[in-house]
This record gives structure tokens, sequence and C-alpha cells, in this order.
């Protein structure tokens, strides 16, 4: 196994002053604050669950706490603006408070809620929509001045999973994040994270596709996220459920890094920190 000359690079973001080297790659732990999120939905929406969880996290490895207040998976519930913030802010506190080290991914398509976030004590706004679901959001990062985390979607959590029809997938997502690059760093925004968006707007099959070919997003010289963490490509192939789906996780974690992640957003820290332990070492 070889590493990929885009690691070779060195790749900082500045979250709040503090410059994360991503020219290694790192692990992003996520925390759903929701209630039916797909897989750990209604474990953390109490304060002693979420200091817990965010501390075991830390330990586990992760360079970053993604925190989500508004489910993304297909058919969710939407919900308000202000019940996505008032879920946030308090969670984003005691992380803070326990925790004042930790860097802070607030995982929403709302300006209005990043922009809470970021003030609240974020440091990073990882968009599922990029720029799609809320017009203002690329204005907002531009006048936060903050890394902003760019996935391609189409539609809604809510209509998605029928929007996978698709000529050529790969130029299609290229071309998606040609437009949005161009747009941001026209508006000064220059630490961007790029997301292939698996499972959204994907069928199974396309999102080993996307998979196989994630190193076609690399043209852009921007660290690339990978979020496959239990996802339904793994379980749905397998014949199993979220529940069942570490192995394949750290299977298509590893297929990942191979390809350039320089993120991995998971569930299960402790397992993707082994992977990438393992993987530096083959290097």
């Amino acid at each position: 196994m070889h590493k990929n000359t885009f690691f070779s690079k060195r790749a900082t973001i500045n979250c709040g002053g503090h410059l994360l080297d991503l020219s290694t790659p790192k692990i992003m732990g996520i925390l759903n604050i929701t209630p039916d999120s797909f897989f750990d939905g209604g474990r953390y929406l109490d304060e002693q669950a979420i200091v817990e969880q965010s501390g075991k996290m830390l330990d586990d490895g992760a360079s970053i706490i993604d925190v989500g207040a508004y489910s993304s998976r297909p058919n969710a519930i939407d919900i308000s603006a202000k019940e996505e913030i008032d879920r946030l802010l308090p969670a984003l506190t005691l992380i803070k408070e326990n925790y004042p080290n930790a860097i802070i991914s607030v995982d929403t398509f709302r300006s209005e809620v990043a922009e809470a976030g970021i003030k609240a004590g974020g440091h990073i706004i990882n968009d599922i929509s990029a720029g799609e679901l809320d017009g203002k959001m690329f204005e907002t990062v531009s006048r936060l001045q903050v890394p902003y985390i760019l996935m391609h979607m189409r539609g809604t959590p809510q209509t998605m999973q029928q929007l996978t029809d698709y000529n050529d997938l790969m130029r299609e997502v290229v071309k998606y994040f040609v437009d949005k690059v161009t747009r941001l760093k026209k508006l000064g925004v220059h630490d961007l994270i790029l997301d292939p968006g698996f499972g959204f707007a994907k069928n199974i099959d396309q999102n080993y596709e996307l998979l196989k070919h994630m190193d076609e997003v690399k043209i852009f010289d921007l660290p690339l996220l990978a979020g496959l963490s239990r996802k339904s490509m793994i379980w749905k192939l397998l014949e199993s459920k979220p529940e069942e789906a570490l192995n394949g996780t750290s299977v298509l974690n590893t297929i990942a890094l191979q390809k350039g992640a320089a993120i991995l957003r998971v569930h299960d820290v402790k397992e993707a920190a082994e992977v990438l332990k393992i993987w530096m070492k083959v290097g």
C-alpha cells in the first residue's frame, strides 16, 4: 500500500486560532443530539451523556467533534431553525466547559444555525447541502472566516433518495464542486473541505462507484472527508443492520484512506483510530 501524494502536501485549517494539520488524516467523531438519527438517535440528549460521549471520543483519538442537532437521514423529520438552535447551543456550551481545547464542527445546512453555533464556541461549519438549502450560507461562512465542509447532495434529506439519476456520477460530482469552490474562493473562503456525500442522493451501486473513484475529487487540492460510518451501503449490501456494520465501516474507512481521505467522520472513534494507525504503519 502506498501513501497518496496528497499527504505529502501541508494542509492546515484554522480552527479558532488553532491550526489543525490535515497532512496526515484525522478522525471526526459524530455527536448527534437528535432523537431520530439513523444509528445513534436518542442516545445523547441529556447533559451527562453529551459530556461523557464527547470525552470518550476525544480520549479515543478524535481531533474534531461534529455536533448535529438536525437528523439528515433519509425521510427525517424536518424541524425549525429555532428547535435546531435550542438543541445545539446547550450541547456546545457543555463541550466547551468540559473540554475547552476541543475542536467542534457544527453540522447544519442553515446559516442562522451555523452563525449561532460558531458564536457559541464552534470552529467549523459542516454543511450537507453546500449552500443549496440556504442562499445565505456562503456569505455567512465568508463573514465568519471559519473552515467550511461542503458536501455533494441533491434535494433535501426528505427527497434525496428519489434523486439518484446521473448520466455520469463522478463528472457531476466534480462539476458540482467546481462551481461551489469557485464561488467560495471569490468570497475569500480558503479553508475548504470536500465531502463526496456517501448515502446522499446515491443508491448502493453509486456509493461504491463514488468510493472507487473518490481520488478523482483530489484535483481541487483540498482535503477530503469520508462519511461512511454504519451507512446503508454497508448493511444493506451485507443484509444486516446498522448495529452490525462496524466491521464493514472499518473496511470502507481503509479504502477511503487509500483514496485520499484526510478526515474520517465516524460514530466509532476508537476503531477508526486503530484503522488509521495500522494504515499509517503499513505505508
